[in-house]
């Protein structure tokens, strides 16, 4: 028998993310492509045995915030860990493109504030040899990463672009602002832009404490830069949403810009953990924009919307107490040995928090904070929260976290569930997911260093309600499809998310069985000696990018075939 192809995976499951019937067969690849799918009787110059295996196609991850990691680092991770192939960046309207020399300050600020990326990393790790949004693109092209990236144009640095001063004060777009954001639109879509991001909540703070650019910007702003991506033909429009004034209001953002660009939309879509299922509404809200001709998708998250606390992260539940500013600077195990002084405790335990950034408060909600272990809980039941802990023992809930801090010498870390656990549970989640015009994302890889590790949702999302027994399943090709092909289809890369001969070569080979999800741990990587929460997974036999292995057994290869992805390389 002779040598046919560069790569055959033998004998595995195969959902080939069309959502239709598992098979059981082979796949061979050569040149980067899928070359057959079934019986493959050639054999490969290399060859993986995934008997026991299942099979899929790699995940795309549409919400990601790799601006900066994919220019400092070869590997994006977390995200390749679990499978990703493909990573969207620029989302919720940040990132570092266009912009002029004298901007680079603000566009810091305006990062750190929202996605929580240390000014000093973006200060040190970036080059900034461009100005223009195809240059940062070209930059982007010239590097080398493990999986592929696609990038939006992102809101705040256009805005402060095409305005100046003006943009950054939120200051009115006249109609000349309107016709330059439009023109330079249109330009990055044609430069394989995959999109326009934008955000418009009112707790994306820059790091000193004020409003983003894009706040409050008038939705017929939007509706010319949308417009841009009408001219060129391509481009879907990302937004979160400020949920906090109402869906009835927001949402005629997403209705106006469809209707006046005909592109495609996207937004963020999450359950409040006490609140009335407002969602629903939303769901129906989607329905009549289809129904009418148009497209809009909501990302959802298939497990908490949350942040991380502990002592070595951004927030931590007494990290604005007037008396941690005594303690703040020491080292952690400095810190703990202060902790255990009696009058310490006494005025942390019971002062109230100052001002700060929103993010800060969110691990005061007692209710909703619960303690994260290994391997990693993200369902816990209500009891285990540090109110329902202080409730069981008559103390406070601070005592509960107070004593978890020093009984695990500093290192205690902190789930803080803000959203997407209604009545602790993770009905409200699967729920989504299951309607037709939904698809898991959110990850947020590249971002929120010190405070967020969802990037592993696409792990939990398998193990969680595929592989567990539990009344909340999602059949496996159902699964895959919506990590993949569904995802895909909704930033218009109809070339990968399948497993057909021709298509794109991006194929994981997963343990089921095997699959786990470890502690979010803290690593030291980034430029400048910054530190970053990174989580590893183990289940994954292997992950391929254009037909080469970037990971075998839960370890990187050294391969690095990532490409970006231009939207004009790609059928719409």
């Amino acid at each position: 028998m002779t040598t046919e192809y560069d790569l055959v995976i033998r004998g595995g499951t195969i959902a080939d993310g069309s959502g239709g019937d598992l098979i059981d067969g082979d796949i061979a690849i050569s040149d980067g492509k899928i070359a057959a799918v079934g019986q493959v009787t050639g054999l490969g110059t290399e060859e993986i045995d995934a008997t026991g295996r299942i099979v899929t196609p790699g995940f795309v991850d549409v919400h990601t915030h790799y601006d900066g990691q994919c220019i400092w680092a070869e590997e994006l991770s977390p995200s390749s860990s679990h499978g990703v192939t493909t990573a969207v960046m620029g989302n919720c309207g940040v990132g570092f493109a266009p912009c002029r020399k004298e901007d680079h300050d603000l566009l810091i600020n305006v990062m750190e504030g929202v996605e929580d990326i240390p000014g000093v990393v973006m200060a040190d790790g970036l080059p900034w040899n461009w100005e223009t949004f195809p240059e940062y693109l070209d930059t982007v092209d010239k590097g080398k990463r493990d999986i592929d990236v696609a990038a939006y144009l992102p809101h705040s640095p256009l805005r402060v672009y095409a305005m100046g001063e003006r943009g950054a004060s939120r200051e009115p777009a006249n109609d000349d602002d309107l016709a330059n954001m439009r023109k330079l639109s249109r330009e990055a879509m044609e430069a394989g832009a995959i999109g326009f991001a934008t955000s418009r909540l009112s707790i994306h703070k820059t790091a000193d404490g004020g409003s983003i650019p894009t706040f409050e910007a008038d939705i017929a702003e939007l509706e010319a830069i949308c417009g841009g991506m009408s001219d060129a033909g391509s481009g879907t429009f990302q937004v979160v949403l400020d949920a906090f004034v109402g869906w009835d209001k927001e949402y005629t953002v997403i209705e106006r810009v469809i209707e006046s660009s005909g592109r495609p939309a996207t937004f963020t879509l999450a359950s409040g953990n006490d609140a009335p299922p407002r969602w629903r509404r939303v769901l129906e809200m989607i329905e009549a924009t289809r129904a009418k001709g148009g497209e809009a998708t909501a990302q959802v998250m298939p497990r908490p919307i949350g942040l991380i606390a502990g002592l070595e992260l951004t927030v931590h539940p007494f990290v604005l107490c007037p008396s941690w500013t005594k303690i703040a600077d020491l080292s952690i195990s400095e810190q703990v040995k202060a902790m255990r002084d009696p009058e310490l405790r006494q005025a942390l335990i019971t002062e109230d928090f100052e001002h700060g950034h929103p993010f800060n408060a969110l691990a005061r909600d007692w209710n909703w904070l619960f303690p994260l272990d290994d391997p990693p809980n993200y369902a816990p039941p209500r009891e285990m929260s540090m109110a329902g802990q202080a409730a069981a023992k008559g103390c406070t809930p601070q005592e509960i976290a107070y004593d978890r801090l020093l009984e695990t010498d500093g290192k205690g870390l902190f789930l803080a569930a803000l959203g997407n656990y209604e009545n602790a549970k993770l009905d409200s989640a699967h729920e989504m997911l299951s309607h037709p015009y939904c698809i898991p994302a959110l990850g947020d890889g590249g971002a929120h260093y010190g405070a967020i590790c969802d990037a592993s949702y696409s792990t939990f999302l398998l193990k969680q309600f595929v592989a567990k027994p539990n009344d909340l399943r999602f059949e496996l090709a159902q699964a895959v499809h919506m990590l993949s092909r569904k995802a895909a289809q909704t930033v218009g890369m109809n070339d990968r998310g399948l497993l057909i001969p021709g298509a794109k070569a991006d194929i994981n080979v997963i343990d089921l069985d095997r699959l786990e999800l470890h502690l979010p741990e803290i690593v030291r990587d980034l430029p400048a000696g910054g530190q970053r929460l990174h989580q590893r997974a183990t289940g994954y036999d292997a992950t391929i990018v254009s037909g080469e292995i970037i990971r075998r057994f839960d370890q990187s290869t050294g391969a690095r075939p990532g490409k970006l992805v231009r939207s004009n390389s790609l059928k719409h």
